[in-house]
């Protein structure tokens, strides 16, 4: 669970990344700042930030200190928090099918 977690996050930071890249966007500190920089370009609504950059720091966690890692935690992202994905997604492919129109 925490390998699929850890894909899904680096797959969001990656999709951010591209977009940032493609339109010249201001350039990121860090990974939570690529969910900042989309925000700020109403990519992704604010309220939805917060949200996004716990995740970053969740990545962090299961990259840099898996030592940390409390299973009940997973588990409760898991059952509360996997919509969060599902909004960002809507969020990016909003902004495509606009930048599409032209």
């Amino acid at each position: 669970m925490e390998r699929t977690l850890h894909l899904a996050v680096e797959a969001a930071l990656d999709i951010g990344q591209h977009i940032i890249a493609q339109e010249g966007f201001r350039r990121p500190a860090d990974n939570q700042d690529v969910f900042a920089a989309l925000a700020e370009e109403r990519i992704v609504p604010m309220d939805l930030l917060p949200r996004l950059v716990a995740m970053a720091k969740f990545r962090n966690l299961i990259v840099h200190d898996y030592a940390r890692i409390d299973d009940s935690a997973v588990f409760g992202i898991l059952k509360r928090r996997l919509g969060d994905l599902d909004e960002y997604a809507r969020a990016i492919v909003a902004y495509l099918a606009l930048d599409s129109e032209g």
